[in-house]
């Protein structure tokens, strides 16, 4: 058997690169998947300011190191503070907030169809803040996220264990996240050029966690630690590592080797991890309308993220 030369050698070499980039995007997206849906124990056995409290004190411990600006890193101008601030309202506090409010009062599954709306709000957020233009396959992308959620609204009687009034709220809340996660992308466009990766996830985690320590320690006063089982423990140092730090750092990283244009196509695990955790792990049921409803936000999610092809000459 012939060993590969040195040519094929160096040819495989970007093609490993790329498929190990691809994997760092896909494992992040399954992550923030998985962590919405396994979010809905935790609220059962940690009251929902308390948990996000705790949240961000892991994810801010394991991120000291951080908030240190590196050696080539300025000080951070007046503008670039004042969207950090943004950034962290709407992508850490806000966000927190309204999907573990929203997680809790309806379905994993249908959490996870509504999230798949990320890359069409997303979208449309940018044409009203940025002025980018949405193109013919982008608007079929939110006609496909509208219909996809207004399925998942008919088949509102399908959720075992929520009355229809908390289902209709639960939806509207993790709608009301998704338009937040919509807001820190994009505000997130404008601090990429300015601040590192590692830096901005570090300052809004530590943003979020004063933010929220007032109703935190209000919340953790009057509770009985003693009460929370060994395993909620562990799932809460779970959710607080995968959602400040294992997910920016599994993005950013494939992010090196893969453009943002083909990066979003992995966007899709999400909604795909938060439905089969609901079904798997939580033991919830899946119908045949909210098949339907995810088959058609998840063809929203390919249409909103796969590279527009190139311009004839």
């Amino acid at each position: 058997m012939k060993r590969p030369t040195h040519s094929a050698q160096q040819a495989l070499a970007p093609n490993l690169t790329r498929l190990r980039a691809y994997s760092y995007l896909a494992l992040s997206m399954a992550l923030v998947g998985s962590y919405v849906a396994l979010s809905r124990p935790l609220m059962a056995a940690i009251p929902l300011f308390l948990l996000a409290w705790l949240r961000f004190g892991i994810g801010g411990v394991a991120m000291l190191r951080w908030l240190r600006p590196a050696h080539d890193d300025g000080p951070l101008p007046p503008e670039t503070r004042r969207l950090l601030w943004v950034e962290s309202f709407f992508g850490n506090f806000l966000f927190t907030i309204c999907m573990l409010m929203g997680v809790s009062r309806t379905s994993a599954v249908s959490a996870g169809v509504i999230m798949a709306a990320i890359p069409a709000v997303v979208a449309l957020t940018s044409w009203i803040w940025l002025r980018e233009r949405i193109g013919l396959r982008t608007g079929a992308a939110v006609c496909c996220a509208v219909l996809g959620i207004g399925l998942l609204a008919w088949s509102k009687g399908d959720d075992a264990g929520t009355a229809p009034s908390n289902h209709w709220l639960g939806n509207a809340l993790v709608f009301a996240a998704v338009v937040c996660e919509a807001i820190y992308a994009v505000v997130a466009k404008k601090l990429s050029a300015s601040v590192s990766p590692r830096r901005v996830a570090a300052i809004i985690n530590r943003n979020g966690f004063i933010l929220m320590t007032p109703m935190g320690i209000a919340a953790a006063w009057q509770f009985d630690f003693s009460g929370v089982a060994p395993g909620a423990w562990l799932l809460l140092f779970f959710y607080a590592m995968a959602a400040s730090v294992w997910t920016v750092w599994l993005w950013m990283s494939g992010l090196k080797d893969v453009p943002a244009a083909h990066a979003g196509i992995f966007t899709v695990m999400l909604p795909v991890a938060a439905t089969a955790m609901g079904v798997w792990v939580l033991g919830e049921s899946i119908s045949g309308m909210q098949l339907v409803a995810l088959g058609i936000a998840l063809t929203g999610v390919v249409l909103a993220t796969l590279p527009q092809p190139a311009a004839r000459a």
